[in-house]
């Protein structure tokens, strides 16, 4: 899979400087468990190419990069120890061209229309916007955006659970940098299961799935009896479509069975395809040729393979 792809799906690159070589497997062991198999790993410390090679040697599973990187020595370094991306927090014309010429997947920290345009100019689609927050936030990055179509940005610099998805939401972004999941001070103390728990968290706030309505088999002559008997109990009018009864908006009767043995599942997601990702990492299969997109391309509908008690489960955008 295309590293930016793969990146954008996961949604969240956990930004890490690990003081210590010995804290990178256990990192990453609570990152891949709380669901973000990927890490920028800092090279502001001494142990980083380290820390780098351990993790992409135990955990072939994980997306690691190498962050801060500012010369092209340490460009081949981080490459060498098994590092599939960079990232840097501005923009080197001579580490660019390096990267480029070796075919290392690059993204340089860019702030300004100038830098941007740099960019473009390298051959580059993708940039970091950094530092996200005091450089203007999102609302900086959709004024640039504007005249640069195709540019893509990974802002990092102040993002938190807070404000994920006010960056994620926007379609430009192809996904965030953070650490709050993994701050210097829980690593240094050893506490990998609230990383995990955080990291767990973090991707939770950022998918925000939710149960949309239940959908349940029946066919066209029972259909409407059924969605009238749960708007009484329920106290909710009902309203027919072609193919089911609706009971409010959290009940529908299908008129005749379509996916599920008994009915199906909806679930509410931020980003369908993000979800999509994730939830393949928790046990479901998707079937794509079920899938519905908007005019930007995004998908926003998908069934799932799987079944549960007789219930097919699709995912819908969150409105």
């Amino acid at each position: 899979m295309d590293i930016i792809k793969e990146l954008s799906q996961i949604g969240i690159v956990p930004v890490i400087a690990l003081d210590d070589a010995k804290d990178a497997a256990p990192l990453a062991k609570a990152l891949c468990r709380g669901g973000l198999p990927c890490a920028e790993i800092t090279f502001r410390t001494a142990a980083a190419e380290e820390s780098i090679r351990i993790m992409a040697n135990e955990f072939p599973e994980m997306l690691v990069g190498a962050g801060t990187v500012l010369t092209t020595e340490q460009a081949d370094r981080a490459i060498n120890a098994g590092a599939r991306f960079l990232v840097s927090p501005g923009l080197n014309p001579e580490v660019v061209k390096h990267c480029i010429a070796k075919g290392y997947p690059i993204v340089p920290g860019c702030a300004t229309p100038s830098e941007i345009e740099t960019a473009i100019s390298l051959g580059l689609d993708t940039v970091k916007f950094f530092p996200a927050e005091a450089a203007g936030g999102i609302a900086m990055i959709k004024a640039m955006s504007a005249p640069y179509g195709k540019i893509k940005f990974m802002p990092t610099g102040g993002i938190g659970e807070g404000n994920l998805n006010d960056y994620l939401s926007f379609g430009k972004i192809f996904a965030c940098g953070g650490s709050w999941m993994a701050s210097k001070k829980l690593i240094s103390e050893g506490k990998f299961d609230e990383i995990e728990k955080l990291t767990r968290g973090a991707v939770s706030s950022m998918l925000d799935i939710k149960l949309h309505h239940i959908g349940i088999n029946s066919d066209s002559a029972d259909a409407k009896t059924a969605a009238e008997a749960f708007g009484a109990i329920l106290g909710l009018s009902t309203r027919e479509t072609d193919i089911s009864v609706w009971c409010g908006d959290k009940v529908e009767v299908m008129t005749e069975p379509i996916k599920g043995s008994v009915g199906h599942i909806a679930l509410s997601v931020n980003y369908v395809d993000r979800a999509v990702y994730h939830l393949q990492k928790r046990g479901l299969t998707f079937d794509l040729s079920t899938a519905k997109y908007d005019s930007s391309g995004n998908m926003t509908f998908v069934y799932a393979e799987n079944e549960i008690c007789g219930f097919a489960i699709h995912l819908v955008k969150n409105s």
